[in-house]
């Protein structure tokens, strides 16, 4: 059961991982390309972590793992802000229709 539980999680982190891949190739301007990626990645990241936390052997390995999670977390969040916060800097314009 819980190698189900596992292999569910992780589809559904595929998903989401295939997701921001689809909207950063998709999308008009760096900040909505930004938005997709981080969101979709978070949330595809969270999925793998949970289903490897079915997997780990001790409440500690699970620990490590959303140690990880957390971490790719904040980096992700930060390095899209400097991403977005750079691009405003050299002018490129929020895409309008």
């Amino acid at each position: 059961m819980t190698d189900l539980v596992s292999v569910v999680f992780l589809l559904l982190g595929a998903v989401f991982f295939l997701a921001g891949t689809v909207g950063l190739l998709r999308l008009p301007d760096v900040y909505t390309r930004l938005h997709a990626l981080t969101k979709a990645d978070n949330i595809g990241v969270g999925f793998i972590v949970t289903a490897l936390c079915f997997q780990a052997d001790s409440l500690f390995a699970a620990g490590k793992l959303l140690l990880i999670w957390f971490l790719v977390f904040l980096a992700g969040a930060g390095v899209s802000h400097l991403i977005a916060k750079n691009a405003f800097r050299n002018g490129i314009k929020i895409w309008k229709r």
